[in-house]
């Protein structure tokens, strides 16, 4: 399978699209991080930029939350390593919400 040629201004396009979405994620983790954004909030958006991010990325953002306990969370809530937040069933979304209720 080919990638698609793409011309000069569509490739310069392309790439300052990913970076605003790459700096938007990392607004909303330093948000979630600092307590300014709650993890409700963060869950309840329904676009391709929070879609796109990994549980545990979200889950390691929260205060107080490091590698070893995000990994041991998800290993409890039954979730892959690897699930994104567009991935996520209901159950596993208010599971979440249940374990960090401060986060509400």
């Amino acid at each position: 399978m080919s990638m698609p040629v793409l011309t000069p201004a569509q490739r310069a396009e392309a790439q300052r699209k990913a970076a605003a979405v790459r700096k938007e994620r990392s607004e909303l983790m330093a948000a979630l991080k600092a307590g300014e954004l709650p993890l409700t909030a963060l869950l309840k958006r329904d676009d391709a930029v929070v879609g796109r991010i990994r549980v545990r990325r979200v889950l390691q953002s929260l205060p107080g939350i490091g590698a070893v306990r995000a990994g041991r969370l998800l290993t409890d809530l039954s979730i892959s390593d690897t699930r994104r937040i567009q991935g996520l069933g209901p159950r596993q979304r208010a599971r979440l919400l249940e374990l960090f209720p401060r986060q509400v």
